[in-house]
């Protein structure tokens, strides 16, 4: 188990019970937890971490052990699975390279008689099924991917008791505290946030809950309100539940289509960003290994952004200015600071933000690895396929065209402070990010009188 975290809804998980039950054999749930992952910090490992403890309770009740290794995925697995004498491995699919690299190195290690599965339980159709090539942009996938939903997109059948039970060496149990605190002592520059419990039970909550479930209370209006930054609540607020897996967006979906005839428009613009796009996203990161840098933007972008790196630029700002949110700009330090303190930025604000820092650094590749830095530092669903894709559309052009030549954009699709007035309340806004940073503050100092869960931030974050 890697990138999905969870013990319900997960096609891997539920294959590998399915191949245990029919080879009689026992099954157990192995998670391996590295010391550094690209750049995450104590917001990223404790949120994990936090959710892994209560997916370890679900599956211990159900009678299928989960054991906790900590060192190099490729020897930690493999001396596992060879101590225990597995003879199938299922693992979880991410298209990232990290990932990649760590399961081909754990391939060739494993005993020869192991045979090893990969499974996306993450997308609704398989990335490798869905297209097998890089795609254009959302037009040229979401027939392909509409196509294969009524074979994937299906409810899931309940994961059952293994009939055998465990019998071989038990695992330790699991000081999740003390190694939460380890991890969050050691992340401790960016520190967790409040707002969003960890967890599987808490993301279903988020989703169908009775009193704020997004499908239940929030759906109205998200095709409208979505892309308002003055309207946070008109978000989902699902992104970190996806990311790590927490939550199924198969699950997601299944549940939109029920609520669909009385939000039609909603539940479309709903679907679309998590299947469309998630999946695009996937798409590209699968299928372009330089998905992270300029070498992996179409050749038509990567050209007008190399001959208009050397351009004059009216602003210059230092990596370090642009993290403390020290710019000209109150609106981009505002998205700043909602992701620096918040650990989220509005997702139409990360386009503005990331087509900013092109405007105001030395050139393209500079912009690029300073956007995927601060994304990967600070949002809390950072290391994301779509958050790569996001500065890469931003920057890079990915899964769009060009537009009308400028000074250091090039053909690249421009955004600037006037537009953003035009589309939304800019000021409102930045007032909603202060007042959540005044109550963060105010709640660190009196944390007994202002309980998270009840804090303004919470309200407006959902």
């Amino acid at each position: 188990m890697s990138r999905d975290q969870r013990s319900c809804d997960n096609w891997a998980l539920l294959y590998a019970a399915e191949r245990a039950r029919q080879q009689g054999s026992p099954l157990c749930v192995v998670f391996n937890l590295v010391d550094s992952f690209l750049n995450a910090q104590a917001r990223h490992f404790g949120f994990m971490l936090r959710g892994l403890r209560i997916v370890d309770q679900k599956l211990s009740s159900m009678g299928i052990p989960f054991f906790l290794l900590q060192g190099k995925a490729e020897e930690t697995i493999s001396e596992f699975v060879e101590k225990t004498g597995a003879s199938i491995l299922v693992m979880d699919f991410s298209p990232l390279r990290i990932g990649r690299v760590w399961r081909e190195a754990v391939c060739k290690r494993v005993p020869p008689y192991v045979s090893v599965f990969e499974v996306d339980a993450h997308n609704v159709v398989p990335v490798w099924v869905a297209s097998d090539k890089q795609e254009y942009g959302a037009r040229t996938i979401r027939g392909k991917i509409h196509r294969h939903l009524p074979e994937f997109l299906v409810d899931y059948p309940p994961l059952l008791p293994p009939a055998h039970a465990w019998t071989l060496e038990k695992s330790d149990s699991i000081d999740w505290e003390s190694l939460i605190s380890e991890v969050t002592k050691k992340g401790a520059e960016v520190p967790e946030v409040k707002w969003c419990e960890p967890g599987e039970d808490a993301a279903m909550e988020l989703l169908l809950g009775e009193k704020k479930g997004f499908l239940r209370t929030r759906i109205r209006n998200y095709a409208d309100d979505r892309n308002d930054p003055a309207k946070p609540g008109g978000l989902s607020g699902l992104s970190p539940y996806l990311h790590y897996g927490q939550l199924s967006a198969q699950r997601c979906a299944l549940e939109g289509r029920k609520v669909r005839r009385s939000y039609t428009k909603d539940i479309d613009a709903f679907l679309e960003e998590l299947v469309i796009r998630r999946e695009l996203a996937d798409n590209f990161c699968y299928y372009q290994l330089h998905y992270d840098s300029l070498q992996g933007a179409y050749e038509w972008a990567r050209n007008t952004l190399l001959a208009h790196a050397s351009d004059k630029r009216e602003h210059i700002y230092s990596k370090d200015e642009l993290e403390k949110g020290k710019t000209h700009d109150e609106l981009w330090n505002a998205a700043q600071l909602e992701m620096v303190h918040l650990g989220k930025m509005h997702g139409f604000m990360r386009m503005y933000w990331a087509k900013k820092i092109l405007e105001w650094t030395r050139g393209p590749e500079e912009a690029l690895t300073i956007s995927i830095y601060l994304n990967d530092k600070y949002e809390l669903d950072g290391r994301d396929p779509n958050g790569y894709v996001g500065c890469m559309w931003s920057i890079c052009g990915i899964h769009d065209q060009g537009w009308q030549e400028r000074p250091v954009f090039g053909k690249i699709r421009y955004m600037n402070y006037n537009g953003c007035k035009r589309k939304f309340n800019v000021d409102g806004y930045i007032q909603y990010v202060k007042r959540a940073l005044f109550e963060l503050k105010k709640a660190a100092k009196n944390p007994s009188e202002i309980p998270p869960s009840k804090t303004p931030a919470k309200k407006d974050a959902l």
